[in-house]
């Protein structure tokens, strides 16, 4: 088979473990499936925050990729990178992937909120076409972007059919949460929230990144100490693939705290395992979590986090019930190959 050909842009390293670079790792494989080649480009890291260095080293890698190809460019280094968007959309059809808006992140100023929804915004103007992963963050772009929903297509993350291993009925409830180290994901309120419900039999892990924000890991180290639950929460940083399937299928509840999501991959994963959900009204979780999966709650909220906790925790009918819909739900999730048929159709649209 004569494969065709595009360029995939990421900043650093792509084997990097968060959601964003998982989705790119796995579109990539699945459009090979499909009879696509991609050239991986790195354009350097520091994203979304480049040194001025890092900015001409990203230029240059960009300038440099042939001008006959599609380019696609994960939004992570485009969005702060417009000048390199009008260059490449000048002279190249250029596919921005969009994961989620950079001024949505957490524990940013007001004015570096700006700055970079205006860089994002003149970046997007520059894309022949943009491809995010909800429907959530489709219609941010259109509203708060003035992207035309016409050149917006939503290609979700996929999910793997997966063995599911029987609920236990003894022991502690086994909460998992899974997500880089960051002040988006809520880690403070989490711990918080599970500091009212010590009186219940829970033990935590945390599976994420911890050098995404190195201040943060600090944090939540600290907080575990402080508020005496050193016996009960293990952080683990990242893990292997093969570790994170184990801490899923042995889970009992998946908890996630976020403060924004522009999907929720760990959500959908959690599902796939039929495990149920504790989660938040954030960004596009909503749409994420299947109807009767799980318990949303708001955001910054511990003591309705705890609430929805101790639900779940300290009643097994209840989780039993939660944990059947998630196990019902799970056949219906989108697919990989679903999703990269998807952005194949896009490819083709502007090869």
């Amino acid at each position: 088979m004569v494969k065709r050909s595009f360029v995939f842009a990421v900043p650093g390293d792509l084997a990097t473990p968060t959601g964003g670079y998982a989705y790119d790792r796995r579109m990539i494989a699945e459009l090979e499936r499909l009879g696509w080649h991609a050239d991986v480009v790195d354009v350097g890291s520091d994203f979304p925050h480049p040194s001025p260095a890092a900015r001409a080293l990203a230029c240059k890698r960009l300038a440099a990729t042939p001008q006959d190809r599609c380019i696609v460019v994960d939004g992570l280094a485009l969005g702060a990178l417009p000048e390199a968007a009008r260059d490449l959309g000048a002279t190249r059809k250029l596919v921005a992937l969009v994961h989620h808006p950079l001024a949505l992140e957490t524990g940013l100023s007001r004015e570096d909120a700006d700055a970079l929804r205006q860089s994002e915004r003149d970046a997007l103007a520059a894309a022949h076409h943009v491809v995010v992963t909800s429907a959530t963050t489709a219609h941010l772009l259109a509203s708060d972007y003035a992207v035309p929903a016409e050149r917006i297509t939503v290609a979700p993350p996929g999910n793997d059919a997966v063995a599911r291993t029987p609920a236990r009925h003894d022991g502690p409830v086994a909460l998992l949460s899974v997500g880089a180290l960051v002040p988006r994901k809520g880690y403070d309120v989490l711990l918080a929230a599970l500091a009212h419900i010590t009186d219940l039999p829970w033990r935590l892990t945390i599976v994420g990144a911890r050098d995404r924000s190195r201040a943060t890991a600090a944090e939540i180290d600290a907080t575990i100490v402080r508020l005496g639950l050193a016996q009960r929460v293990t952080v683990t940083g990242a893990v292997s693939d093969a570790r994170l399937a184990s801490l899923y299928a042995t889970a009992d509840v998946f908890v996630l705290a976020s403060r924004f999501e522009g999907y929720g991959m760990a959500i959908t994963e959690a599902v796939a395992y039929g495990v149920p959900v504790v989660a938040t009204h954030a960004g596009a979780v909503p749409d994420t979590l299947p109807c009767g999966a799980g318990i949303l709650v708001q955001p910054d909220d511990s003591v309705a986090l705890a609430a929805a906790l101790r639900s779940m925790v300290g009643d097994d009918e209840e989780r039993r019930r939660f944990a059947a819909y998630a196990r019902a739900a799970a056949a219906r999730l989108p697919t990989w190959p679903q999703s990269a048929a998807t952005m194949s159709q896009v490819l083709e649209a502007l090869t």
